[in-house]
């Protein structure tokens, strides 16, 4: 399990930042301090800086804001730690006023540090390190959410995509199937090679259409599978021009993108008119796939021109290539025109 390290580097850099601070004040402060100073000043206010900080950070925060959103009680609490740090910083000081409260200058003269210029100065102080407190826990909090909801909105469009992709499947396969019963049904010749077809094409999209993206190629002669098998059932015979141009040995696409396109020509357009064929254009180079399918309207079928498959598919384009695909769709009087560029 990867473990996210983003509070723990937040944290080193603030409290590295701190030590900085401390170091240089030491480093330019001409005047003369005692052990007794340094102790006081630098491990027991800091014990009580740094427990103030985790109070907030730990148990005010998350049980009084996230959790109980208790926001005029955390208000409170939160002044009240403040005041509680600083009398106990106060009290520390008036129990050793000679070491706190007085400090020698680089003449050798004591200077004393009025009480009440003291307590202002713990008080900013105290401040400081519980609104830190609260800006760190809000930023992390906020950049986990973040992280999380990307992951969730990845888990989720993987599940869609999937849920897509698995209504496509059986979509065509009922088809298909719908198709070679009938040639059975007609004690066909052409039964066995529909068969065979069939079987080259289911082992594509199970064993092959996997893979977050499959070569053009293998794309293509899955089309020309699913072509040749549509051709058997019509004993007309059935015109189709599948023209290939551009780099399709060398460029890759999302599995089962272009299928439904082709398949609702078949189901809702003349494919027997020899006048009019249905035309099949793939063009690819390193930019840009142009898919496009031709067919004329079969003026009897009175279906609209699409259905689940090509509504399925528009889905799919607008998951994994966002901003990345145009989609034209020309439904005249005699034709029906799909045209799809993909940036790939």
């Amino acid at each position: 399990m990867k473990t996210n390290k983003g509070p723990l580097i937040l944290h080193s850099i603030f409290w590295g930042i701190i030590l900085m601070i401390v170091i240089a004040s030491n480093i330019f402060d001409n005047s003369k301090h005692t052990l007794t100073d340094y102790f006081i000043t630098y491990v027991v206010y800091g014990i009580i800086n740094v427990s103030i900080f985790y109070l907030n950070y730990i148990f005010l925060i998350p049980g009084l804001i996230k959790k109980r959103k208790k926001y005029w009680l955390y208000v409170l609490v939160f002044l009240f730690i403040i005041a509680l740090a600083v009398v106990a910083k106060t009290a520390v000081a008036v129990l050793y006023p000679d070491d706190v409260l007085v400090y020698i200058g680089s003449k050798g003269k004591k200077i004393e540090i009025p009480i009440h210029n003291f307590i202002i100065a713990v008080t900013f102080l105290s401040g400081f390190f519980m609104i830190s407190s609260c800006i760190i826990k809000f930023t992390i909090d906020w950049f986990s959410s973040e992280r999380i909801q990307r992951n969730l909105e990845s888990e989720r469009r993987e599940m869609e995509l999937q849920f897509l992709k698995s209504q496509l499947n059986p979509h065509f396969l009922f088809n298909s199937l719908n198709n070679i019963y009938s040639l059975a049904y007609q004690k066909s010749e052409k039964t066995a090679d529909a068969i065979m077809k069939l079987s080259e094409i289911m082992r594509y999209m199970i064993y092959e259409s996997n893979t977050p993206t499959v070569a053009l190629s293998k794309e293509v002669d899955y089309l020309t599978n699913y072509i040749e098998l549509q051709k058997i059932r019509f004993k007309d015979g059935a015109y189709i021009e599948l023209t290939l141009n551009g780099e399709i040995d060398d460029q890759k696409i999302v599995p089962l993108m272009l299928i439904s396109f082709v398949e609702n020509a078949f189901k809702h357009g003349v494919v027997n008119d020899p006048e009019n064929p249905v035309k099949i254009n793939i063009i690819a180079n390193q930019k840009i796939l142009h898919f496009s399918v031709i067919n004329k309207k079969n003026q009897q079928n009175k279906d609209a021109q699409g259905g689940v498959g090509l509504t399925n598919v528009e889905r799919r384009l607008q998951l994994v290539y966002p901003d990345r695909y145009k989609l034209n769709v020309v439904n005249s009087a005699t034709h029906y025109t799909c045209e799809l560029m993909i940036d790939i």
